[in-house]
């Protein structure tokens, strides 16, 4: 498979993604947040005491908080514009 097709595919997966994060209430959102981030935490002690599974965990976990809280910023932007 070419490289394009995989990040097309990659993409499509990532935007079924946010997607889903958009269609999430607040409470949902920081509770994803408060989750990825314990993760996140395991994952990094992880990382510098044994050997890590899936190191591009790390990588999708921090990517994935960034979302929650873009969406976050977004909706209270929004609320404070009304």
């Amino acid at each position: 498979m070419p490289a394009n097709s995989r990040q097309l595919i990659a993409d499509s997966q990532n935007m079924t993604k946010a997607n889903e994060l958009r269609e999430m209430s607040d409470e949902q959102l920081a509770l994803t947040v408060e989750e990825a981030a314990d993760k996140l935490f395991r994952l990094r002690i992880q990382s510098q005491t044994e050997k890590l599974d899936s190191p591009s965990e790390i990588r999708r976990n921090r990517r994935l908080i960034a979302r929650c809280k873009t969406l976050q910023t977004q909706r209270e932007k929004a609320a404070a514009a009304k």
